[in-house]
């Protein structure tokens, strides 16, 4: 399949002014197909002298295309390009006829029908360029148009799409025209859906899941639609701008790769979010936080649109930005910023050192597969952090007045970073231009040092400089002393705004003894990573729990994870940092961030095969611990975490055996599939289960998700056997859907197991190639983010895996992930080797 270029979109940008579709969609021809029927009025503009273009198309079978009346041969098609020759200047009809494929990837238009009962849906996910496995189109974001939808579907279907639908009978469901929309943001969702709808405002709202998860999502409509009614509401105190579509709908669909999709009024959500088992209130605000991102976007992305690829942070760090502040604003989930600076800042300061580095907004993305790639924590999280410090910087009264400039000036059409600027420029003094420069166009972390020392006159003071980086920085300074009634606690002496330049040091004091802490960045307002002195760091490893709040909290833990990984700080001593202190540890999101880090990344990858034991065992008293503090019942969810993390470093099967023979853990919480799954997938690591017994829990949980759970408990099995059938059920057969690829992969490499997984390591590189040039870009990311030997820290894989990257040509998914998972690989085996 034919990428679009950049230089192929600006040319027929040009030549192209894209009117109106008129789509028609035949839903029941079978499991394996479906119709599809297209009309495209589109001009060539004046002055142009008859010339050529293309229309993007990926057929099962192309029957007929016409343009303005006249047969185009359907061997015309050159992989995904029908080309139109002889175009005049003025008004163009293009008719084509195909049948199209069904997915089972997630791209294009998937199909799934639910174990449970036996239904069936279909969805459509057509970002980035996939629009071409539905209808053909001029598949590029600033070819706007409007769109009009019809769709057959079979009986006791309901349709959704991006306007609202109405039936006209005979299974034939018409969907309203929409505003001018880009292609990629088409949305269309039909099955037996449960659904329930209210109105807000005069707007028709509605969420849709499989009639399997009815019970599930009715427990929580209410939770749902409230978040839904508070983000809504808050955008239009921020906003001038109104809600720019004609209804609100949000669909929580099957096998779903991302967390959601911006499809205006049609929201698509992975349907894990209908909660189907125990969850922790942090799970609940990352639901809501993705409604309140996925809501922004109907503004950032929909109403205004990004030009090229090379402008996704547009849409991206604009909508992470603005849902994790005004979930903070409108809701009960006050503490936002706190996971965001565990989980989301985490996955950017990776992915900002990495090979794979980009800036926030690129100089230029070549074409569409490049542009996949940087939807990152790059485009996320780090504009989103790069966004937080410009409001902090600018100030959020002329933030806001620049941003509903940029809607003014750009409703319903695309916009550059250089629009945005000068959007921003029109209602500020500030210098937004250079800002620009220094933050979205440049690559890497900043890494901020203080050096402290106390004068002649008995008063300290502090000497910030860039170890690493050239930003300036607006941050806070936390000041903490020790609590003199509390010999654990540390209380806060003042709070220092301070505007580091971009270059050279700055030398800050303050009368008064030292503080015990000196905490850079202290309200995470600044993305840079950054070190303590070392009478701090001292304060830090005995009293960090004593911290008076979360998000100070998080700076630290973050913090000391960018030295472990740094190879500043030896992983054990993390280990022991957590072992003292997150048993006092009151924030769910900080619990789950820093036991996530400590098992997956430190005992898994950052210590030594021989020292990985003792890690476990820590983490194993650790959680303990935590179960005990929790047997009171007051913290349910801090007990569901640690229950979970008990299960996952469990070495010895026992506990967790009888924990799944008695169908509860003592004292609670009883197991729910979720727990369930997940112990037996712990106990088929160690080898103390079997396929009789994955068969029966299948039979107790028939659902999708319980066969995804069976699927990685066969996978996980310390069995020749059922390991060559999960690598050729991976690599050999093409039947496994993309989530079932995913829950094979996920159980097929184990660090307990690597003798037996050891010629497997050098098969990946040859299989993993061959399964991405076969299947495309979403197994491609399957392949490389879980199929991928993490455990194998050593000479070999490197070996192999840059022969790999020099000889295979993986495409562009995969030979990304491969670059990224190789540097990771590395950047353990530089911490194994310093801290040996």
């Amino acid at each position: 399949m034919s990428v679009l270029t950049r230089d192929e979109a600006q040319t027929r940008a040009r030549l192209l002014d894209v009117h109106r579709y008129e789509i028609d969609l035949d839903l029941t021809r079978g499991d394996d197909t479906f119709d599809s029927r297209t009309l495209i009025r589109f001009t060539v503009r004046d002055g142009q002298d008859t010339t050529d273009t293309f229309v993007e198309l990926k057929p099962a079978e192309l029957r007929s295309a016409t343009l303005d009346g006249d047969p185009i041969d359907p061997t015309a098609l050159d992989g995904n390009r029908l080309p139109l020759t002889g175009l005049t200047e003025g008004e163009h009809e293009l008719r084509v006829d195909a049948a199209m494929r069904y997915s089972r990837t997630g791209e294009g238009m998937h199909r799934f029908t639910d174990p449970t009962d036996g239904e069936t849906y279909v969805y459509t996910q057509l970002f980035l360029d996939d629009v071409q496995r539905v209808f053909p189109a001029f598949d590029q974001p600033d070819l706007k148009a409007v769109f009009d939808l019809t769709v057959t579907a079979p009986d006791g279907w309901t349709v959704l799409a991006n306007g609202i639908t109405e039936h006209l009978g005979d299974g034939t469901w018409r969907a309203a025209t929409t505003p001018l929309i880009s292609t990629y943001l088409v949305a269309v969702a039909a099955g037996p859906w449960h659904s329930v709808t209210t109105e807000h405002r005069g707007l028709p709202f509605g969420i849709h899941c499989r009639r399997s998860l009815a019970p599930h999502l009715d427990a929580d409509a209410d939770e749902i639609l409230d978040i839904t009614r508070a983000c809504y509401d808050r955008y239009h105190e921020k906003f001038e701008e109104p809600y720019p579509f004609d209804s609100y709908d949000q669909a929580f669909v099957p096998e779903f790769n991302a967390g959601a999709m911006e499809n205006p009024g049609l929201v698509t959500f992975r349907d894990e979010f209908v909660f189907r088992s125990a969850v922790t209130d942090t799970e609940r605000q990352t639901r809501a936080m993705v409604i309140a991102h996925e809501m922004a976007h109907m503004w950032f992305g929909d109403l205004v649109t990004l030009q090229w690829w090379d402008d996704i942070w547009l849409n991206e760090s604009f909508a992470e930005y603005m849902g994790y502040q005004t979930l903070t604003e409108a809701t009960r989930f006050t503490d936002t910023w706190v996971d965001f600076g565990v989980a989301r800042k985490a996955w950017g300061y990776d992915a900002d050192q990495r090979p794979s580095t980009h800036p926030v907004a690129p100089e230029a993305v070549d074409d569409t597969a490049s542009a996949l790639l940087n939807f990152d924590g790059i485009s996320y999280a780090k504009g989103a952090s790069a966004l937080r410090q410009l409001v902090a910087w600018l100030g959020e009264k002329d933030f806001l007045a620049g941003i509903n400039t940029h809607f003014a000036r750009h409703r319903f059409g695309n916009a550059t970073l250089a629009d945005f600027i000068d959007s921003l420029a029109a209602t500020t003094d500030r210098d937004v231009h250079a800002w620009a420069d220094s933050w979205l166009r440049t690559t890497g972390v900043d890494t901020l040092v203080p050096e402290t020392g106390t004068r002649d006159d008995g008063n300290w003071n502090v000497n910030l400089r860039h170890a690493d980086g050239s930003r300036p920085h607006h941050i806070t300074i936390g000041l903490y002393d020790h609590d003199p009634n509390h010999p654990s606690r540390l209380t806060l002496r003042d709070r220092m705004d301070v505007d580091i330049p971009a270059t050279g040091d700055m030398v800050l004091g303050s009368a008064g003894p030292r503080p015990a802490l000196v905490l850079l960045n202290d309200g995470d307002l600044t993305y840079a990573k950054i070190r303590f002195d070392p009478d701090s760091l001292t304060t830090v490893r005995d009293r960090l729990s004593g911290l008076p709040e979360p998000l100070t909290r998080a700076v630290v833990w973050n913090a000391l994870r960018d030295a472990v990984r740094d190879g500043d700080l030896p992983p054990t001593d993390y280990l022991e940092t957590a072992r003292t202190h997150l048993p006092h540890e009151t924030d769910l999101a900080l619990v789950q961030g820093v036991l996530s880090f400590a098992s997956a990344q430190i005992a898994d990858r950052l210590l030594t095969p021989t020292a990985r034991p003792a890690a476990l065992a820590t983490l194993t008293d650790l959680c303990r611990d935590l179960i005990r503090r929790t047997e009171d019942g007051s913290h349910p969810g801090l007990r569901l975490t640690a229950v979970r993390h008990a299960i996952d470093v469990a070495a010895h099967p026992d506990t967790i055996a009888s924990w799944l023979t008695d169908g509860t853990v003592p004292g609670g919480p009883e197991l729910d599939p979720e727990l369930r799954w997940r112990i037996l997938t712990r106990l088929a690591v160690l080898g103390a289960t079997d396929e009789a017994a994955i068969d029966a829990e299948l039979a107790r949980d028939p659902s999708a998700t319980g066969q995804e759970g069976a699927a990685r408990c066969r996978a996980a099995l310390p069995d020749p056997d059922a390991k060559r059938r999960a690598w050729e059920a991976m690599f050999t057969s093409d039947d496994l859907s993309n989530y079932l690829f995913t829950a094979t992969a996920q159980g097929f490499w184990q660090p307990e197991q690597s003798d037996l997984l050891h010629d497997y390591v050098e098969r990946y590189w040859t299989d993993a190639v061959a399964v991405a040039a076969r299947r495309g870009p979403a197994i491609a990311e399957a392949a490389g983010r879980w199929a991928f030997p993490a455990y194998a820290v050593d000479a070999d894989t490197f070996r192999l895996g840059d022969t790999c990257l020099r000889e295979a040509d993986p495409i562009p998914a995969l030979r990304r992930k491969l670059t990224d998972q190789l540097d990771d690989l590395r950047r353990a085996a530089r911490v194994r080797d310093t801290h040996a």
